[in-house]
């Protein structure tokens, strides 16, 4: 039987705020549509330079419609637990009314599943570890680092993972005694 990704138990957060950063997380899905789809189309080449993006499918060309239907299936992974897709917005944002603006998108994923998350990951630890990918809008590429630093720090805090894998951003997963898996 598999290990589940999250216990039964955990509650996944509604979101971060991150008010250093200037910016907020909350779960991905399809009222981001619009925002979500102008910050990656604009973002293509400095998406797949970012660290952990190196030979990933995505992001590839696809219609606004396309992308609306990935952004109901990570929200369904959200709401099955199976996995977390959050979207980076600058703090303030109320999508809703129609005056967002998304700053990036931060991907939760089991590295163990068959699919590794949605990405081919080089390496596969074993369960109970977290893949975690993310990217930035080539205008904002300066909260790169932090974002991801602060995502990290979040993980380790809030989440009940066992290790992180972060392709380029760590070296290697580290359990939640810091020790290496």
């Amino acid at each position: 039987m598999p290990v589940p990704f999250v216990p039964d138990g955990f509650v996944p957060p509604d979101g971060l705020d991150l008010p250093d950063l200037g910016v907020r997380l909350e779960p991905l899905g399809p009222q981001h549509a619009d925002a979500d789809y102008a910050a990656w189309t604009s973002s293509v080449d400095h998406i797949r330079a970012s660290p952990g993006w190196a030979g990933s499918s995505w992001p590839r060309p696809m219609t606004w419609e396309r992308n609306r239907d990935d952004l109901v299936a990570h929200r369904a992974d959200f709401d099955a637990r199976t996995g977390f897709t959050y979207t980076v917005l600058e703090a303030g944002t109320v999508l809703e009314a129609g005056d967002g603006d998304v700053v990036g998108c931060v991907y939760l994923y089991p590295l163990d599943a068959p699919s590794g998350g949605g990405f081919e990951p080089a390496a596969r630890p074993g369960p109970g570890v977290v893949d975690l990918r993310l990217w930035v809008r080539t205008d904002r590429a300066d909260l790169d680092a932090p974002l991801a630093r602060a995502v990290l720090a979040w993980l380790e805090a809030a989440w009940p993972f066992a290790a992180v894998h972060a392709p380029g951003r760590v070296r290697t997963a580290r359990s939640r005694t810091g020790r290496p898996r």
